[in-house]
Parts: C-alpha cells; sequence; structure tokens
C-alpha cells in the first residue's frame, strides 16, 4: 500500500505563511499528468504519480496513435516555471508558418506571425515525456509508479484502488488530493460524472486520422523546407507534416471515416494520393506509403465538455480529462499544461487551502476550455478548406497591417492564441469585437464611396454604370468580411 505522511515534517511556504505540506495523488503519468507532479513536488508537497502503463522510457513507441506536438506560449510559460523551457526549444524544430501544397505541387508560405516572425515548436511526444519524467524523478518527493491501473475510487474520502495489469496485484492509496490527469478517456472522470447534476458531453466527429512518414533524403537531409507546418489542404480532408529531429516527418491523414472505408486495396490508395498528394507519393515512397497506410486503422477523434472539474477539496480533473479537443489548433497539450499554471497560481494565492483553489479552479477555467474545444473544432475548417480562399487571404493580410498599426489593439485571433496568455474565451470575445468593428467599417466605407462618386459624377455617370460600381464595391467588402464564426 502507498503511504501517506512521509513529507508531514517539512512546511511549504506562500507569500511569508507556512503551511503543512499535502499528500496529492496524480492519476496519469503522461505529459500533463508529469508536468503537474514537477509544479506541485517544486512547492514542497508529497506526490505520488500514478501510471496505468509501463514507464515509457523503457517503451517502445506506439505507431500510429499519437499526434505530433506543437508548443506555444502556454506550453512555454508552465515549463518555464519548472526550468525546462530552454531545454524543450533547444529540442524542438521552430515553425515560423504553415507551408500549403496545391494539387500540382506548388507550394505557398503563409506565416504565422508576418511582424514579429513568431513560432512554434514541433516536439516529439515521447522525448517531451521522458524529459518530464527523468526531472520529476529528481525531486525526493516526488514517486513515480507504473502499472497501476485505477478500477475503483471513493474521491470524497480521498482513497484509490489500483491493480497492476500485469501481475493482477491489487494495490490501494489515500491522498489529501486526487488529480486526475488521464486523458480524454480518464478513469478519474468516470468517478465523477457518476455524481448527480454532473454536466458532461462526449462528441466523436465523422473524421479520423491516420499516421505515415516522410523519411529524410538519401544524404540524410529534410526531405521540405524543415521550418514550417506542412500542409495539403483539399476541402472536406487534409494532410499535414511536422518535422522530426531525426529528419522524418509526421505525416498525419485526415479525413472522413466514409473515405478511409474506401480505401479498401493499394490501387484504390494510390489512385487516391494521385488524385489529391501526388507530390506525397515521391516524399513518402509508394512501397512505405502502402505499408504504413495498411499497417494501422485511421482513429477517432472526440471533444469533451464537462464542468465542474473538481469534486469538493479533494479531487480535480485537468488536461484531457476535463477537456480533450480535437488537434486541430495545436493547443491540447498547451491547455493542459497552462492548467497546472493556473493551478499552481492559485495554490500561490491560498497556500494549501483546497476548499479554495479547487472550486475556483474549476469556476476560472471551464469556459476557456470549452472556448478553446470549439475554436479547435473552428480551425479544421480553416486548415482544410479556408486556407486557400481569397477571403481568408485577404482577412489575413487586413489582420496583420492592422496588428502592426495596433499591436497592442488589434490582435489576431491565431496570435491570440498561440502567442499570447489571453484567456481562451477572451480570443473568441476579442475576435467577435474584430469581425464587428470590419463589418461596420467595409459597410461604411462601401456605401460613402458610392454616394461620393455617385454626386460627383451624377452628370457624366449613366444608372447603369453606379450599378455595377456599387456591385464591385460589395463584391470587394464580401471578400474581407468574416468567412466563418468561431
Amino acid at each position: 500500500m502507498a503511504t501517506a505522511g512521509a513529507n508531514k515534517y517539512k512546511r511549504t511556504n506562500t507569500n511569508g505563511m507556512q503551511h503543512q505540506p499535502l499528500d496529492v495523488a496524480i492519476v496519469g503519468g503522461g505529459l500533463v499528468g508529469s508536468l503537474l507532479a514537477l509544479h506541485l513536488g517544486k512547492k514542497g508537497h508529497e506526490v505520488n504519480l500514478y501510471e496505468y502503463r509501463e514507464d515509457i522510457r523503457t517503451a517502445e513507441l506506439v505507431i500510429g496513435r499519437s499526434i505530433n506536438l506543437a508548443l506555444s506560449a502556454r506550453g512555454r510559460r508552465a515549463l518555464a516555471e519548472v526550468g525546462l523551457e530552454d531545454a524543450l526549444l533547444n529540442h524542438g524544430i521552430p515553425m515560423s508558418g504553415r507551408m500549403l501544397h496545391d494539387v500540382n505541387g506548388k507550394r505557398k508560405i503563409v506565416p504565422y506571425d508576418a511582424n514579429t516572425n513568431q513560432c512554434i515548436y514541433s516536439v516529439g511526444r515521447k522525448h517531451l515525456n521522458e524529459v518530464l519524467l527523468n526531472a520529476a524523478e529528481k525531486y525526493p518527493n516526488i514517486h513515480l509508479h507504473f502499472n497501476h491501473k485505477l478500477v475503483s475510487a471513493n474521491l470524497d474520502e480521498g482513497n484509490l484502488s489500483m491493480v497492476d495489469p500485469v501481475t493482477k496485484d491489487v494495490k490501494n492509496a489515500k491522498a489529501d488530493l486526487i488529480v486526475g490527469c488521464d486523458g480524454a478517456y480518464s478513469a478519474v472522470r468516470k468517478e465523477i460524472v457518476k455524481r448527480p447534476r454532473y454536466d458532461f458531453s462526449q462528441t466523436y466527429i465523422e473524421h479520423g486520422y491516420l499516421e505515415l512518414c516522410i523519411p529524410p533524403t538519401a544524404d540524410g537531409e529534410f526531405a521540405m523546407p524543415h521550418n514550417y507546418l506542412h500542409i495539403w489542404p483539399r476541402g472536406q480532408f487534409m494532410m499535414i507534416a511536422l518535422p522530426n529531429q531525426d529528419r522524418t516527418w509526421t505525416v498525419t491523414l485526415f479525413m472522413p471515416f466514409t473515405q478511409f472505408h474506401s480505401i479498401t486495396d493499394q490501387d484504390r490508395l494510390l489512385d487516391f494520393f494521385r488524385q489529391y498528394f501526388p507530390d506525397a507519393i515521391d516524399l513518402i515512397g509508394r512501397e512505405r506509403l502502402i505499408k504504413d497506410f495498411f499497417k494501422t486503422k485511421a482513429q477517432p477523434l472526440v471533444m469533451i465538455k464537462c464542468r465542474p472539474y473538481n469534486v469538493g477539496a479533494k479531487a480535480l480533473i485537468i488536461g484531457d480529462a476535463a477537456h480533450a479537443m480535437v488537434p486541430f489548433y495545436g493547443q491540447g497539450m498547451n491547455a493542459g499544461f497552462e492548467d497546472c499554471s493556473v493551478l499552481t497560481e492559485l495554490f500561490n494565492q491560498y497556500g494549501t487551502d483546497l476548499t479554495r483553489i479547487l472550486p475556483e479552479f474549476s469556476e476560472k477555467r471551464w469556459e476557456d476550455a470549452h472556448a478553446i474545444c470549439d475554436l479547435a473544432m473552428y480551425n479544421y475548417i480553416e486548415m482544410r478548406d479556408l486556407v486557400t480562399k481569397r477571403s481568408y487571404l485577404l482577412r489575413k493580410k487586413l489582420d496583420e497591417l492592422l496588428f502592426w498599426m495596433m499591436p497592442n489593439t488589434w490582435v489576431p485571433l491565431y496570435n491570440s492564441v498561440s502567442f499570447s496568455h489571453m484567456r481562451y474565451s477572451k480570443c473568441i470575445a476579442n475576435r467577435a469585437w474584430q469581425d464587428k468593428i470590419l463589418t461596420r467599417v467595409l459597410y461604411g466605407a462601401s456605401f460613402a464611396s458610392i454616394a461620393a462618386i455617385g454626386g460627383l459624377c451624377y452628370r457624366h455617370v449613366t444608372i447603369g454604370h453606379l450599378e455595377r460600381f456599387s456591385t464591385a464595391i460589395l463584391s470587394t467588402f464580401q471578400l474581407l468580411k468574416p468567412s466563418a464564426s468561431v
């Protein structure tokens, strides 16, 4: 049995006040769980981290079940708070924008931030998890337990019952605080959902994903310019590629399951790629494409929304356990890491008073979590379809110009989400405000132009000329106005 109290003789310090350290049980040793262990261990709490899988540091990478990670501002701050930001940035590969591939193989660069050249970083999931676990292991008050699968819990009492998937041995533990960081199919959340009046929704989208790989060139170099997120947008589906340290590319094909199911043999696969992704065949390699495509099945994409995230002052869920999202904004990991930052801020504010920390975390975080779930769905439409449209590109240019002119007033949506710490709900509100301003300005400018030119040319221009001019003005407005709402 895991025992509590080993750290009770120590005391934590918050704003000059001494607090008795807590015994914390974190369920889930993935990215968010291991980072939270560092945040709480650094504050002097006794942390037991329970993971149902074997130690990822000694396990082989499971193919086809992970999407590459994009590290941006929110995740970077959470890593910086435990002294790991620089180590991860040195490993990561900066991506300064999107490189779009059309069906003819032509490429177009769309920068994330043309004014300041900010970038996101492609990082390997396994490497990041290993770095976090290695750092956690250095703390004498953080204890790692692998092959511990949660089977039941009394969250009100802080009791956990776990089983070893291999030996079937049952192990029990008790904690002052239980934190579920165990992903979209969270066992801790399953215990919470049983409680009355709990809000919970689970949505599977009709699209799935399948991972492929672009190998290095014959001389060991990247097969494409590596400081970009590469996208093959095709309207109802798309393919993306992120660079890896070993000069390979993790390629992810997103499309409806009906489309996946229609590709039943190698001839249909090659016909499909010749029609929609002809340049990718040579990049991946014909034989490797066939092998990797049929090696695994397309995986589902799920969105989870729920609230509240706490059970009184005893239990909490964060990360994907609280707000799993589709991966199209690259914010799943970053939002989970930001959860750690927000929770740490509350510990700094309230010491170890869980009666204040946990309810306030739930109230402070749920609206932002729901907002980024919605934004992630919107960004799939943008990435697979809107990025190729003239209206999208014109709006992006206008946003960049206004951002350059008024950097503290006009922050584009993508910048606010990926390069700032603005609350996700505020990012949506800010975008809605921008849409409203642009709508008023463009309508006003359109009709003012029509009226002014009509007055000047009244004696020399026919009604037909004015009608054609007004139609041109309104067409311009239609191109510049918002192309989708979020």
